[in-house]
């Protein structure tokens, strides 16, 4: 689940109040975040025409209970004054919706793409990822804006283990973004996660001057939701009237995805994957 920016052109990131985990908490969050991948990889299984967002909430809910491990989303409480806590386990974002939408009994249709994003805790220790996913077959604007989104994730991960400083990281995605003619939505960051979801430090994919202030160096220890957001016409956005939907304001559709990644003496390591 992104966490809402205030590291905006001109906004801030927050410099302290980062807690580096120890080898034994890295590895009790790896074990959370192997759930969160096996997950993940029933949704990739169960997305196909006909399905509902429902039936994949379902899905992960059960995986979940199966493990003992509690889901981080069900219940969040909104940013919205007098709006309702998150009702569902995943967040299930098709086609125009960025992130945070809500699961329903909406079928899937042929051509649509489709961003879930789950997370939970394990023994208090938190897992988070997302993925977008094709629903059949899909178009080859869709089909380039899941690559690119991809490969901007992929791009930060490998990335980390030669920069000293996550501006650096930042910089290389937004200008991968940009060279594909695409754009990165600023409105919602990545963030610090551990034994609560949200942690410091916030995690833009995009350079600020608050981030360039207040730089969040890559030294071991420090553990990272990464989760790009890239759209195919603009990175402003908006929230529906429930409060948590958030869609881009033209409906040209974005892609989401996500993993949790450590710092370790060894390099980058993505610790929500089924195997290592």
């Amino acid at each position: 689940m992104m966490k809402t920016s205030n590291a905006g052109r001109t906004g801030t990131v927050a410099k302290r109040g980062i807690v580096l985990k120890s080898p034994r908490e890295i590895g009790f969050m790896r074990e959370a975040g192997r759930i969160v991948a096996e997950a993940l990889t029933e949704v990739r299984r169960l997305a196909v025409p006909g399905a509902t967002t429902a039936d994949l909430d379902t899905a992960v809910a059960t995986i979940f209970r199966r493990h003992n491990a509690t889901p981080l989303f069900k219940g969040y409480p909104s940013s919205s004054p007098g709006k309702p806590a998150f009702p569902s386990v995943i967040c299930a974002s098709v086609n125009e919706v960025v992130v945070h939408g809500i699961p329903s009994g909406r079928e899937l249709c042929d051509g649509d793409i489709l961003s879930v994003d789950t997370g939970c805790r394990l023994n208090g220790w938190c897992g988070d990822s997302a993925v977008t996913l094709p629903i059949g077959k899909i178009s080859l604007e869709a089909e380039k804006l899941l690559t690119v989104t991809q490969a901007t994730l992929d791009l930060a991960i490998r990335a980390m283990d030669r920069c000293q400083y996550w501006s650096e990281v930042a910089s290389l995605m937004e200008k991968y973004v940009k060279s594909q003619g695409m754009f990165v939505v600023e409105k919602f960051v990545g963030h610090g996660i551990g034994q609560d979801m949200h942690e410091e430090p916030q995690v833009p994919n995009f350079v600020s001057v608050g981030l360039r202030k207040a730089d969040i160096r890559l030294e071991p220890g420090l553990v990272l939701a990464i989760e790009p957001m890239v759209s195919l016409g603009t990175k402003d956005v908006r929230t529906l009237s429930d409060g948590w939907t958030v869609e881009t304001k033209d409906r040209r559709w974005s892609a989401h995805f996500e993993h949790t990644v450590a710092m370790t003496p060894d390099g980058a390591r993505v610790l929500t994957f089924l195997e290592d």
